[in-house]
């Protein structure tokens, strides 16, 4: 036995608690019309987890609670406790005895309970289902819902069918997919939707970390060549003041040398008796002279310098317009703009479009071509400036020097031709004369070498100053891995047009690494993208995830709606066998059968079908339906009385319907047999024979479940081991009375 008990307290007519205990196999339960006997049926649903109130004759919650009468108040809630052996697990639960429990309350709310601890009504639901139980079905059968599997449509048939085979276990299963399968989808959607949102950011940022890689490899190629740059550089200024040195060195002794050779020279000049006035004047003439040329190349280092610095200048404008010779660094100003717009609003009074159209793109070309090739930088304004400063300060010191150098020339003219009259002469000085001439003339070529020596030294101090202002952008755009440069190894020497034409390349790697993203490491701009494209692969595995989730769920889903078709068709064969046999008995002949056919309707938004809920309807509103028409298989019956030409179920008399259902319902009992059957007058509307007909189908039916019988026949009662007697007091509560079967004989004799 699998039904132990049923402990009612409560529950509609049942005031006060009452328990029956299932020992037998046949229950009987019996009492007058009103007592409350088709309660126990009931509470049968209402345990198992009946939803619709309807069913068990109610409206409300609390219309299945004890409402109370004169002799008692109203209880403020119901409930039914059903206890099964579980030894034979039954259930897929570990214990040996499962009590499920109900209780409803006045406000409606339910609760449920197995073996004493709170559950869903979803894992009620589930347990009951594994174990071929529901809370309405074929093993609750009450008066006139016997007609009921008759009287249905052919889907509803089915369902009915589908339940007694024990397929309602799998409808759970493809519900559940179902639902899981919509989440899924739902999900995908969701998180493709996510993917397209930080797509656009994400296609940005790769844009943007393209730049920055681009502009790090740049940077690392022009690390490279500004360690070779500076490197060459250091060795070039290294030496050659070293030989500037070297060669100074010769010079300056000879200066010094020819210096004291000529104060001896003056010297003896000026010590001669015979000295005139013509040899104070060639002294003063060469003093003049020695002054005129200091001041020269005075003026010649000065003009040497800003000569440089006008160089330098104009190296800096031409980086700048090389920069700005590319599209994105021009700028317009507001001005120009504003009269451009002024012109297009000028052609208002233009009524044809296409004329205004083209009107406007000749404006637009003409405004585009006229700025194309603007340079506006106020970097190369400035250094304008400064160049024309400079070159004023040139034009002073070339005008400076022409007039130093015209000075020097007369000097000079004035100095040969006092010399040539003084060597025409032919006096004591001569020699003295003679050899002073001597030690001017190589003291002028000392001093022209060593005027070319120092133009050298400040060209070489001008390059040292030049290299360290590069140095200081080159720590601004790669870094300080820039010191580094002093451990390059250079292979072999080189022209300084290869060094020059280094520095032309590092120029433009400069102004390529600031139109790739400037100097910077754009480190945020990384570790964004970085954590973007993180979440958009995280992403990606999730819909993949996703996606291999719905293939899943649908490959289950195809395997389940496979079973449930491939046990329901072979169901219907074994309920067949059955069901011609049971017909035959309470016929005394003819056949009867279950056909699978088809039905068409339009589809359905939704796959459950009204597998959810307590009805279906067959005809959707136009709301309901979508697309094209399905076809689904329901099930037809169809009989053959003997002796008769009826074989449509409507022309069946009422007793005749009775005799059908019952074999019919008997024949799915013995296929797929329940726990239990509960049986509420089906046998009403029996006569004598068949009532013992019945009784038999009884007996062969207890060999496979238990049943409970809620009868007035006394040939079914006449089955039952044990029988319930329900009556009602004065009170108006229902009460239990039980005693054997064999004893009511004895009492009854």
């Amino acid at each position: 036995m699998y039904l132990k008990s049923l402990e009612i307290n409560g529950f509609k007519s049942f005031a006060k608690k009452a328990a029956l205990s299932f020992d037998t196999p046949i229950t009987g339960i019996v009492g007058p019309n009103g007592s409350g006997k088709s309660n126990v049926a009931e509470s049968f649903r209402f345990v198992l987890g009946e939803q619709s109130i309807k069913s068990m004759r109610g409206k409300r919650g609390e219309d299945l609670i004890w409402n109370g009468a004169d002799g008692g108040g109203k209880m403020n809630r119901a409930s039914v406790r059903a206890t099964f052996d579980n030894s034979k697990r039954l259930f897929n639960i570990d214990f040996d005895e499962v009590s499920l429990e109900r209780v409803v309350h006045r406000d409606n709310t339910n609760e449920y309970l197995i073996n004493g601890s709170p559950a869903r009504l979803k894992d009620i639901t589930e347990l009951l289902a594994a174990a071929h139980i529901g809370a309405s079905g074929h093993h609750i059968i009450s008066q006139g819902e016997a007609d009921r599997i008759l009287s249905a449509n052919i889907m509803e048939r089915r369902e009915m069918i589908e339940d007694a085979l024990g397929l309602k276990i799998y409808q759970y299963k493809k519900i559940e997919s179902q639902r899981k399968l919509e989440k899924t989808e739902e999900n995908m959607k969701q998180v493709e939707s996510l993917r397209r949102e930080i797509a656009p950011h994400l296609k940005f940022l790769k844009k943007q970390v393209e730049k920055i890689e681009k502009a790090e490899e740049m940077r690392n190629e022009l690390r490279g060549i500004y360690k070779e740059y500076f490197k060459r550089e250091e060795d070039f200024i290294r030496v050659e003041k070293a030989r500037i040195i070297h060669e100074k060195e010769k010079p300056e002794a000879d200066a010094r040398r020819f210096d004291r050779e000529l104060v001896e020279a003056k010297s003896i000049l000026e010590a001669s008796k015979n000295k005139d006035a013509a040899s104070a004047e060639l002294i003063l003439l060469e003093n003049e002279l020695a002054t005129c040329r200091r001041e020269k190349d005075e003026f010649n280092r000065k003009l040497g310098g800003i000569e440089g610095e006008i160089a330098a200048a104009h190296r800096v404008i031409a980086k700048e317009k090389e920069k700005h010779s590319k599209d994105e660094f021009k700028t317009v100003l507001l001005k120009d703009v504003e009269g451009v717009a002024q012109n297009i609003e000028e052609l208002g009074n233009l009524t044809d479009a296409k004329s205004l159209f083209d009107q406007v793109k000749k404006l637009l070309r003409t405004f585009i071509a006229s700025h194309r090739d603007a340079q506006d930088s106020a970097l190369i304004a400035e250094t304008e400036k400064e160049i024309v400063i400079m070159k004023e300060k040139k034009s002073a010191l070339e005008l400076d020097l022409k007039k130093i150098s015209e000075k020097e020339t007369a000097v000079e003219e004035n100095y040969h031709a006092l010399r040539q009259k003084i060597e025409s002469e032919k006096d004591k000085n001569r020699d003295a004369e003679k050899n002073m001439f001597r030690i001017i003339a190589a003291q002028n070529e000392v001093r022209t070498i060593l005027a070319q020596l120092k133009s050298r030294e400040d060209i070489i101090a001008a390059t040292e100053i030049a290299m360290k202002r590069e140095f200081e952008e080159a720590y601004m755009v790669i870094g300080r891995e820039v010191s580094e440069y002093q451990d390059f190894v250079v292979a072999g020497e080189e022209s300084r047009t290869a060094q020059e034409e280094r520095r032309k390349q590092i120029e433009k790697l400069k102004i390529r690494i600031e139109d790739a993203g400037g100097a910077g490491s754009g480190a945020d701009v990384m570790k964004e993208f970085k954590e973007t494209e993180e979440r958009d692969i995280h992403l990606s595995h999730e819909l993949a995830d996703l996606e291999a989730s719905k293939a899943s769920l649908e490959k289950l889903i195809a395997d389940l709606d496979a079973r449930i078709d491939f046990e329901f068709k072979d169901g219907i064969l074994k309920i067949n066998a059955q069901f011609q046999q049971f017909f035959a008995l309470m016929f005394g002949g003819g056949t009867a059968s279950l056909s699978v056919v088809k039905e068409k309707r339009r589809k359905k938004k939704s796959d459950l079908d009204g597998l959810i809920g307590d009805d279906q309807e067959t005809n959707m509103s136009d709301e309901e339906t979508e697309g094209d028409e399905e076809s689904r298989e329901g099930l037809d019956i169809s009989v053959n009385l003997p002796r008769k030409k009826v074989k449509a179920l409507m022309m069946l008399s009422g007793g005749e319907r009775a005799l059908t259902s019952i074999a019919l319902l008997f024949a799915i009992s013995q296929v797929n047999p329940p726990p239990f059957i509960i049986l509420d007058e089906t046998d009403a509307a029996l006569d004598e024979a068949n009532s013992r007909k019945y009784g038999d189908m009884i007996e062969s039916l207890s060999k496979y479940s238990q049943l409970i019988l809620i009868t007035h026949n006394r040939e079914t009662m006449s089955r039952a081991g044990v029988l319930y007697g329900v009556t009602m007091g004065a009170d108006g509560a229902s009460k239990l009375l039980s005693i054997q079967f064999e004893e009511a004989v004895k009492v009854a004799k």
